[in-house]
């Protein structure tokens, strides 16, 4: 007689790190299945999953459609922080526990990256390279190049990563401004940091480092009518997420010298969302813009721990346990508590 499994899958939906050795350690000792696949949509994380008790997911997306085709998940794990890729209302009414890693994960990493993109577009570091690269050796090849000391760099948003970078980029000698509506000016006064409004972080900073969430509230925040506002010397920094900036918007300023330069850690297409991404952002082609591809977070270090917590959060949660660090409540009786 042909035996049932009745093993329990966990499912990553997609991930980049390039082998899943840490989470099938972690999921296989539980007593669980690991199944890995790399879904760029909705329709292919329904497709995977369809057994699937628990998801784990990077760039993949699990909104309602994926939710309501899913009902055996009972968890969803983000590989990171932000949860703006799962639906997290629909989630809640089916009964499914959300995750995440908390900011400590990479905030150093992150802080870190800011710091540098910020001093690299100051600095015009790149700018300096390629020129010496194609044979120019001259200091005027990155003119003009402003002394940092006595300038404002501001943050949008003083969570626990801007508050990492308002203490590197104190040592520079530059006044830190910040603005965050869910902060007390108090606390921000108490960080020797000056809390200011939105349109005073826009229209006084010579150099603006974008460290918000990705929210309804927050998308396309830096459009044409927030960039016309900044200093035509000012930089953009953006280590949070890419459509928080509006690139079309961002290549007319640069293009019509709205602002000096800017820096970001990611585009607002997302590329790691995209199958067959390619470099034609007109953003790309510019010799003032710097791009990385979304590795603020990246060390070995805070790799081995998003992996880790995520795939621990998904076994606490399916094996009854509560989550360590979860986005929502599902309702008692819900498919969590039945199944679970």
């Amino acid at each position: 007689m042909t035996r049932t499994d009745t093993t329990e899958t966990v499912l990553i939906a997609d991930s980049d790190f390039g082998d899943v050795d840490i989470e099938r350690a972690i999921v296989e000792e539980a007593g669980f299945r690991l199944v890995a696949a790399q879904c760029k949509n909705e329709d292919e994380v329904i497709e995977a999953g369809r057994e699937a008790a628990g998801i784990l997911t990077q760039y993949a997306r699990v909104g309602s459609h994926a939710l309501d085709a899913l009902p055996r998940c009972r968890v969803i794990a983000r590989y990171g922080t932000g949860v703006d890729i799962v639906d997290v209302d629909s989630a809640t009414r089916h009964g499914v526990q959300v995750t995440r890693a908390p900011n400590d994960w990479c905030a150093e990493e992150v802080a870190d990256h800011a710091v540098a993109l910020w001093l690299a577009a100051a600095r015009k570091i790149c700018r300096y390279d390629r020129a010496t690269r194609q044979g120019e050796w001259h200091w005027k090849t990155g003119q003009p190049v402003r002394r940092l000391r006595g300038q404002v760099l501001g943050l949008l948003s003083f969570g626990a990563i801007a508050r990492l970078v308002a203490e590197r980029a104190a040592a520079f000698g530059v006044q830190v401004w910040a603005h965050d509506p869910f902060v007390d000016a108090s606390d921000i006064r108490a960080c020797g940091v000056r809390p200011v409004s939105f349109d005073e972080l826009v229209e006084g900073s010579d150099h603006l480092v974008v460290q918000a969430p990705l929210t309804p509230e927050t998308h396309h925040t830096f459009d044409r009518a927030t960039l016309r506002r900044m200093k035509p010397t000012a930089f953009l920094v953006n280590t949070a997420r890419g459509p928080i900036v509006e690139d079309a918007a961002l290549h007319r300023a640069l293009t019509e010298g709205w602002i000096a330069g800017a820096a970001l850690d990611d585009l607002e297409e997302e590329p790691a969302k995209q199958r067959d991404w390619r470099p034609d952002n007109p953003l790309l082609e510019l010799p003032d813009v710097i791009v990385t591809p979304h590795a603020a977070y990246y060390s070995e270090e805070s790799v081995g721990t998003v992996r880790s917590i995520a795939a621990e959060e998904a076994v606490r949660v399916l094996t009854g346990r509560a989550a360590r660090f979860p986005v929502n409540e599902p309702a008692a009786g819900s498919r969590l508590h039945v199944e679970g």
